[in-house]
């Protein structure tokens, strides 16, 4: 098993020997550290050189966070990580999109423009790099949709996809992924929106320490526990676990070439 993003690092810092030792007993065997800013970039790109082929770095600024310390330009952070990118280290750019929702507490409100502006900028680092896409994207999935649909070559995923029914066959047609977060073990209507996503294009995550599946809801998440998103999977396609196991280990390979 293969858990395609979660947040250790940053404000999410946790430990990362003990979040490995946890999951290598349950047969997690590497994490992909989603970023949400510069900071997060740094630290994942460290993790991954240090913990070679366990933790696995993505680089990238969410649509609504900021470093803490880091109030500059839009520019001069899509400079910023345009440069952590070229040092090499990262299989990803991401979490980016948009996030049309009100920003949480500290948090930041961005226009639709600037949101747009820096989503385009980690669309090109993505393809300069040849690197795919983590995005977010939050009552937005239909403008995130046309966007992409602008750019020849990109390739990435819809992580915790959140279009529905509705928003499927348009982002079927962009040849993304999806990625499928502990929320499946708890919301009905998501169940049914799996069962319409084509299964060589799903992927499972965590989105730790957020969205924490059933039985562990109400506790904070851990890519240890990637299991129950993967059992209810199972459950939903109506194979064994390890055939569960293999397709969607077989999809994260081909999106972020592993080997």
């Amino acid at each position: 098993m293969i858990d395609t993003h979660a947040h250790l690092t940053g404000r999410w810092r946790r430990d990362p020997e003990r979040i490995k030792r946890d999951c290598l007993a349950v047969g997690v065997k590497a994490v992909v550290l989603a970023a949400s800013n510069l900071e997060e970039s740094q630290e994942n790109v460290r993790l991954g050189a240090k913990f070679s082929g366990f933790y696995l770095a993505a680089t990238g600024v969410h649509p609504q966070q900021t470093d803490p310390e880091n109030l500059d330009s839009l520019d001069k952070q899509l400079k910023e990580l345009g440069e952590i990118v070229k040092m090499g280290g990262a299989i990803a750019v991401g979490e980016t999109g948009l996030d049309y929702s009100p920003a949480p507490d500290g948090e930041k409100d961005r226009d639709k423009g600037e949101q747009e502006k820096l989503f385009r900028g980690q669309i090109e680092i993505s393809l300069k790099y040849g690197l795919p896409l983590i995005v977010h994207a939050r009552q937005a999935v239909s403008e995130v949709i046309e966007i992409l649909r602008e750019y020849r070559g990109v390739k990435g995923v819809f992580h915790c996809w959140a279009g529905g029914k509705k928003r499927l066959k348009g982002a079927i047609e962009t040849g993304f992924y999806f990625g499928i977060d502990g929320n499946i073990t708890y919301e009905d209507g998501l169940v049914e929106v799996v069962r319409e996503i084509p299964r060589e294009r799903l992927l499972l995550e965590t989105d730790s320490p957020f969205l924490t599946p059933v039985p562990r809801r109400g506790k904070e998440n851990s890519p240890a526990y990637l299991p129950l998103i993967l059992e209810k999977i199972s459950q939903i396609w109506g194979v064994n676990i390890g055939e569960a196991e293999k397709i969607t280990e077989e999809n994260t390979s081909k999106l972020f070439w592993l080997k």
